[in-house]
């Protein structure tokens, strides 16, 4: 039947409805058989989505343990099985299911939109089947049916109309239009973009106004919301930059370990005396040593505690590692309405005859003043005015009020309020005049009208589009009275206000006798007397000016992605302070352009009107090719192809669909570009917290690794066992590493451009920095180690002041940490008291393995007398001392390389 009926071919808002009817082998008036309809059902399908396949989360589970470094920890597990060594296989497994069960409990990312795309559904139709109106379950509907619209309709499937009776359907969710489009059956240009193909209607929109009539010409995955729906699927999200590093660092790692693992074990086996067992559980100390297996679980609580404090900034994290790939993001993809504008239409200038008056305040809140040269104009002593508001008043169908919060609402059409608001903030009360009848809006006039009575005298008061009204008025009124229509300043006015993105609406009105009673179109011929222009625009939120020139200081640019026309978006963007406004790219010329040239054409423009779901995931897509880290906003179900390919999605909490939400990474509780900002913040300053973090737990590998390898080399006594290794890996990552999450922002974080995605986790100066503590800790510890032997120290005893010595000099390391090249001691250290509470712990924990039978017994520690904790505490702070003075060092060679 496709083939027959070409569906995948046809431009069907460029065809007559007569064509498409016909095309389709349907009938206005009654529709297709049940017959057909089981027919078309079998060939077509239902009018469904298809189902996304789901991943069990067993397999979610298992997936937490495919990670290079673990696989080596598990083969270290079976070795140490094999030599019947149950206790250190045992906790190696327990520590490998800790890292396991973390990372499941912390991957928050369920793959909700598909099903969130079927909730937008509607679940019912009302069809013409066999001449006879019927209700039918919307899965059942097929190509042909005919579908009656009403008011809070839910649409069912993709539709060209064929009748309209004043509809308006509401479809910002799948444009991002930010008013009601007003619908007719006429025929559409064919390389008119989506949100201008205003004779058809779409599934998962809804009719906020009017009826009706609409054949179906694409049902389920065929449909604009199906076309989503499959693009949702086939996007391929990508890893963050930190699951890149890490993973990359982390096969790195294992290869190293491996290597040296081998290496060690062999000249061990060849030119020491060791025995097989011996040497094969100081190779397993060595790879357990050199692993950081407590960092995933201590990266997994940092990015923990940046989710809690950006929820406490109006941003609820949904993914982890987004917390950090905020902090490196470059490019801000933008929508404008609800995001960057406040999605409430207000008001801001209104032109008579008389002079051009500028109107305060924003959104529903009547609050705000009419003024001319910055002066409240008196509403009694400029009649032109005055009238032309009571015009905005009484043909107006909205209703002003408060909801349950106190917060300003409107009930009707956003236009229809804003010039209710604009008619509460005269300086006079306006009265309520009382309306006799009314010509409702048509889209084919383009006007409504009312009459009414004021003191005695019949008026009928006419809103409408500007041209429409000039076609109509033959005279304009003034405050001399009425005198000749001068339509060519009234286009002047007109396209002054469009220039600047104001949607313009006229204002008129004619006398009538006091005997009239009822009024229709024929009535407003001649004595049409024009009063004004209103401008009315969706005003840019106020923090989010400020946002976007925090973002420009962060290096980060911000581009406005709209389905709103190309004019309105330029305007918008100039008073956003967004770079460049002037210049922008419609979806029209997106969609001519080739992926090379919108790589180019991505870069140079940042603003982008009238575009679909596919442009917007094509910009991403051309935009990440430069290699940059790009976030997407969005509320309406157009932007989740995008956003779900987006390094780091932003949904709209308040207005933003369900769909929305369950495709991005952060939803914004506060639906404020402001708050966006600040979580890229937070980002920066988790992920320079996560560097230091880094930068203090390795040394301790690297310390316990350069023991092990130096004691198999020199032939001296194996200091560390493979269980002992693992307590100090995990107590230090677990405990005082924490204190790092818990850094303030780095002086100038938000001065700095975004780093680079590119860049290694370890730049030169912290393998030089983590190379060089290491071999300080190990190299000290060792010719301690010795010492004690030599001294006829028993075995168990080195080893616990071994553990002692590591455990304290990493804990004064800490405070090396806070920062990573300035001195540590400053007006800021103790501000963070999390550094003082987990040395605490840390300190007890070692008092702990040192003295309970039980812990002596698993990790092979012995009770040690009061003085031999001087030794680990002066070694601690030597080696403090020495780490600050290199700190010196470099900071006077940073400054050194400055110069030249």
């Amino acid at each position: 039947m496709k083939n027959r009926y070409g569906l995948a071919n046809k431009n069907w808002h460029s065809m007559t409805s007569d064509e498409v009817i016909g095309c389709l082998e349907t009938n206005d008036l009654k529709g297709i058989t049940e017959k057909e309809a089981q027919n078309r059902i079998e060939e077509f399908g239902k009018n469904l989505l298809p189902e996304g396949k789901k991943e069990s989360p067993f397999i979610k589970f298992l997936k937490q343990f495919n990670d290079v470094l673990i696989f080596v920890l598990l083969g270290c597990a079976v070795i140490a099985a094999a030599l019947r060594h149950f206790v250190d296989t045992g906790v190696i497994i327990g520590v490998v299911v800790i890292n396991g069960v973390i990372g499941f409990l912390q991957e928050n990312k369920a793959e909700r939109a598909l099903e969130g795309i079927k909730n937008m559904l509607s679940l019912r139709a009302h069809v013409m089947r066999d001449g006879k109106r019927i209700e039918i379950d919307s899965a059942d509907l097929v190509v042909g049916d005919i579908v009656i619209l009403n008011p809070g309709d839910k649409i069912p499937a993709d539709m060209r109309l064929i009748k309209t009776v004043n509809l308006k359907v509401e479809e910002s969710a799948l444009t991002g239009e930010s008013t009601a489009v007003e619908k007719s059956v006429d025929v559409i240009d064919e390389n008119s973009v989506l949100g201008d193909r205003t004779n058809m209607v779409f599934s998962g929109t809804a009719v906020s106004a009017g009826t009706g009539l609409g054949v179906v010409i694409a049902t389920g995955k065929d449909t604009e919301i199906g076309k989503i729906n499959k693009m949702l699927c086939d996007v391929k999200k990508i890893t963050t930059p930190l699951i890149r590093q890490t993973s990359k660092f982390g096969k790195t790692i294992s290869v190293s370990i491996v290597i040296i693992a081998i290496v060690v074990y062999f000249f061990g086996a060849f030119f020491r005396d060791y025995g097989t067992s011996e040497l094969l559980l100081s190779v397993i100390g060595l790879a357990v040593a050199a692993i950081p297996e407590g960092l995933p679980a201590i990266l997994s609580i940092i990015l923990a505690i940046g989710v809690e404090n950006m929820a406490k900034r109006k941003a609820i994290i949904r993914n982890l590692p987004s917390v950090e790939t905020l902090g490196s993001v470059s490019a801000i993809c933008s929508d404008k309405t609800g995001t960057l504008t406040k999605n409430e239409m207000t008001v801001k200038a209104v032109v008579t005859s008389d002079g051009y008056y500028e109107v305060s305040g924003s959104g529903y809140s009547p609050k705000g003043e009419i003024t001319e040269n910055n002066k409240e104009i008196n509403i009694g002593n400029d009649i032109t005015l005055k009238d032309t508001l009571l015009c905005f008043k009484s043909c107006n169908d909205s209703h002003l009020g408060k909801d349950n919060k106190g917060e300003w609402i409107i009930n009707g059409d956003p236009t229809e309020g804003a010039l209710l608001t604009l008619a509460e903030k005269s300086n006079e009360k306006l009265e309520n005049l009382s309306r006799e009848a009314t010509i409702p809006f048509d889209s084919e006039y383009k006007y409504m009208a009312t009459l009414v009575k004021d003191n005695g005298k019949n008026i009928v008061y006419i809103k409408g589009a500007p041209d429409r009204l000039f076609d109509i008025a033959e005279k304009e009124a003034s405050k001399n009275g009425e005198k000749g229509f001068n339509r060519e300043y009234w286009e002047k006015q007109m396209k002054k206000f469009a220039s600047t993105g104001k949607r313009v609406i006229g204002a008129a009105y004619k006398k009538v006798s006091k005997d009239v009673t009822s009024i229709d179109h024929d009535d407003l011929n001649g004595e049409i007397i024009f009063l004004g222009l209103a401008g009315i625009i969706d005003p840019p939120r106020e923090e989010a000016i400020e946002a976007i020139e925090k973002c420009s200081e962060a290096g980060i640019t911000v581009k406005m992605i709209t389905g709103d026309h190309v004019d309105t978006a330029k305007a918008i963007g100039k008073q956003m302070g967004i770079k460049n406004a002037d210049m922008a790219l419609e979806g029209k010329e997106i969609e001519a352009m080739t992926d090379n040239e919108l790589k180019e054409a991505a870069v140079k423009y940042n603003i982008f009107g009238r575009t679909s779901p596919k442009h917007k995931l094509r910009l991403v897509e051309a935009i990440q090719s430069h290699g940059q880290i790009c976030a997407m906003t969005g509320d309406g179900v157009n932007d989740a192809p995008a956003l779900k390919r987006a390094d780091v999605g932003i949904a709209m909490g308040i207005k933003g669909t369900e769909v929305t939400k369950d495709a991005s990474e952060v939803v914004l509780v506060d639906d404020n570009f402001r708050t966006i900002v600040n979580a890229v913040e937070e980002g920066r300053r988790v992920y320079d917290n996560l560097k230091k973090t880094i930068l203090f737990i390795l040394p301790t590998n690297g310390a316990q690794a350069f023991l092990i390898i130096a004691s198999i080399l020199f032939g001296t006594l194996i200091p560390l066992t493979p269980v002992q290794v693992l307590w100090l890996n995990m107590v230090i990552s677990i405990t005082v590493s924490m204190a790092l999450a818990f850094e303030k922002m780095e002086k100038g974080a938000m001065k700095r451009p975004p780093r680079n995605s590119k860049a290694p986790l370890l730049d030169r100066y912290f393998v030089w920095r983590i190379v060089f503590v290491s071999i300080l800790i190990g190299g000290v510890t060792l010719l301690i180690n010795v010492n004690l032997i030599n001294r006829g120290y028993e075995l168990m005893q080195v080893r616990t002041v071994t553990l002692h010595i590591i455990v304290i000099s990493q804990m004064f390391h800490l405070f090396n940490s806070r920062n990573i090249r300035n001195f540590a001691f400053n007006k800021d250290f103790f501000s963070n008291k999390a550094a003082f509470i987990v040395s605490g712990v840390l300190i007890l924990l070692q008092l702990l393995i040192t003295y309970v039978p039980f812990m002596n017994k698993i990790f092979g520690t012995v009770p040690i007398k009061p003085y031999q904790w001087i030794l680990p505490v002066l070694i601690g702070i030597g080696i403090f001392i020495i780490v600050e003075i290199e700190k010196f060092i470099m900071r006077r060679i940073d400054k050194l390389i400055e110069k030249f």
